[in-house]
């Protein structure tokens, strides 16, 4: 299958692009809007301040075609930043508004914690779903975040905790994101992006 990553100047391109080769996948950079149309699925990474990333989308013009593919049905997974691009907001840069495909806003997580919250964490498995196939609680996963999700969002399938719970998992239609990053997170996020493949075929 042909997946998508959108490329915006930034971001872990490279690292996901390995990790999707070594499970038969076959990914291309696409940075214009034919690029996504013609996509069988499409994957928004992201590091870095949610500001570039929602300003690199409107200035290559794919903010628009992007909104109309997944809202079009085409399979998408949003990683880290690409997780938070889908709400409607973001505190980390207030003036600009999200992709607005989920309704909510992403928040800071509680100061009484060291941030960014960096390094392994496990999740809260809160309801079953193909993309959490073959997974546990006991599973590890590399976060690297100082903002988040809501974790009581409708469309959240497990939670994380760090100074308090946030949205990991999300899931709703074929729309997928995850607040860690499964391509630097060994055998556990080969399976889950092994399994939004397949949801994606």
């Amino acid at each position: 299958m042909r997946v998508a990553i959108v490329d915006y100047g930034a971001g872990n391109v490279p690292s996901v692009e390995r990790a999707l080769k070594k499970l038969g996948a076959q990914p291309e950079r696409v940075s214009t809007a034919e690029g996504l149309a013609t996509a069988g699925a499409i994957i928004l990474p992201g590091v870095g301040h949610y500001a570039a990333l929602i300003r690199a989308l409107e200035e290559r013009e794919l903010r628009e075609p992007l909104v109309d593919a997944i809202l079009r049905g085409k399979p998408f997974l949003g990683i880290c930043l690409g997780l938070q691009a889908l709400y409607q907001s973001s505190e980390e840069a207030p003036e600009l508004a999200g992709l607005g495909i989920l309704r909510g806003k992403i928040c800071a997580l509680p100061e009484s914690v060291k941030l960014p919250h960096m390094g392994w964490n496990r999740l809260k498995i809160r309801r079953t779903s193909r993309l959490l196939d073959g997974l546990s609680e006991g599973d590890y996963f590399y976060f690297a975040h100082t903002f988040a999700a809501d974790a009581a969002n409708s469309e959240t399938l497990a939670v994380c905790e760090y100074g308090a719970e946030f949205g990991a998992v999300l899931e709703m239609d074929r729309i997928c994101a995850v607040q860690f990053h499964p391509e630097k997170s060994g055998a556990a996020g080969a399976k889950l992006l092994g399994n939004f493949l397949r949801i994606a075929a």
